[in-house]
């Protein structure tokens, strides 16, 4: 599935008569738009008015975390020339991972560009806090390189109120705004027409969604767990349908299989289009994370944001700023975590008030027009890069 903020974001650039230049690697879930041999493992062109610069860097979220951060590395160093050759007025750079800062920390010293520091998870917080990374040695080096990005940076946007309270306590907040991902609203029309469930859920079944990364973060066996809840109370109506990749898939599925959860499946990677399709067709959209305190504020999903667009009822599993937004708006259920009874009762209640879900589902639909459309964040957007060129 994927997240298309920057491309969308450098779409409203360019509609307002900017110039925009996208710098990325090689995704095996996703195409650049790009045709054409790779020549010095690098191709250029253009693609819907942006010029689109890729490095033959394959990436995948299946990759060890040697294999990454040596992609991420290269990407860094070979985005570094590019920053330092090209002819524009602001230097933008997105993250995960941190060294994505490292070009434009580059521009800013060497040639005294103006740079914008975007921050989509706090490094090394994150990793550390989740013992993804452990060595004191890297964990240093990376708080170097934190430090350094945004002391670098004319302006930061995070995209959680997290990100920015942790990008506040370096800089200030005056050198920090909020953007956080936002809602196509016109892609993910409830009303549009296209209905897709995979083989194996029947049309009168209740569907349960979850739609995005099979990883650590993700925290997924909490739903296997839920799933075993549902087997014991003898809910065979109720599917559970994870879509997506990732390095701990496989176990996920080896796990369900030898216990029998038949109530869960599995499907790989669709495209945004089709993603569309099946959230019209679900009848809640699960909002996963591993149950780790820096994700309570500091995460911004991009799936929470196409339920919403959807107008489908929300089921999350962590407290924080997107449970408090579920809650307070009733768009959905927000469940305690590493509790699958809850969770599975939350999944009950749904199943069996059409009604209430209905409700759910509007006001979801309401929360992403009155807060989160694509359109107006994309203006913030704007404003930030447009006051760090002057």
């Amino acid at each position: 599935m994927g997240g298309t903020r920057s491309y969308e974001m450098a779409k409203h650039l360019t509609s307002v008569g900017h110039s925009v230049t996208i710098v990325c690697g090689s995704c095996s879930r996703a195409q650049t738009g790009l045709q054409g041999d790779f020549k010095n493992a690098r191709r250029d062109g253009f693609v819907d008015g942006i010029r689109v610069i890729e490095f033959q860097l394959p990436y995948s979220n299946k990759d060890g975390f040697v294999r990454r951060a040596m992609t991420f590395l290269k990407f860094a160093m070979r985005s570094v020339w590019v920053s330092v050759t090209e002819e524009y007025d602001v230097v933008f750079a997105t993250s995960t991972p941190l060294t994505a800062s490292i070009p434009g920390i580059a521009a800013h010293w060497l040639r005294g560009k103006r740079f914008v520091f975007e921050v989509r998870d706090l490094w090394p917080e994150l990793p550390r806090a989740m013992g993804v990374i452990k060595n004191p040695v890297i964990l240093g080096a990376m708080s170097v390189l934190e430090w350094l990005s945004y002391r670098s940076a004319r302006h930061c946007i995070g995209l959680a109120p997290g990100i920015v309270d942790g990008i506040a306590k370096h800089i200030g907040t005056s050198r920090v705004t909020l953007v956080p991902n936002g809602c196509d609203l016109d892609l993910f029309d409830p009303t549009a027409n296209g209905r897709w469930r995979p083989e194996g859920i029947g049309s009168d079944e209740f569907l349960a969604v979850f739609a995005g990364a099979h990883g650590i973060a993700n925290g997924l066996d909490a739903v296997l767990d839920a799933a075993a809840v549902l087997k014991r109370r003898g809910r065979p109506d109720i599917k559970i349908l994870l879509i997506g990749d990732g390095g701990l898939k496989s176990k996920l599925q080896e796990r369900a299989n030898a216990e029998g959860l038949d109530n869960v499946l599995f499907h790989g990677p669709i495209s945004k289009m089709k993603v569309t399709d099946l959230l019209r067709s679900a009848d809640v959209g699960m909002q996963i994370l591993a149950n780790v305190p820096a994700f309570y504020f500091g995460t911004s999903p991009n799936k929470f944001f196409d339920y919403l667009a959807t107008g489908l009822p929300v089921l999350n599993n962590y407290p924080g700023w997107v449970a408090s937004l579920i809650e307070e708006h009733g768009c959905g259920v927000a469940v305690p975590p590493d509790d699958p009874d809850a969770f599975a009762s939350a999944l009950v209640y749904l199943a069996d008030h059409p009604e209430e879900r209905k409700k759910m589902g509007l006001a979801a639909r309401a929360l992403g027009e009155s807060q989160f459309s694509r359109s107006v964040l994309a203006n913030a957007f704007q404003t930030v890069l447009e006051k760090a060129a002057k």
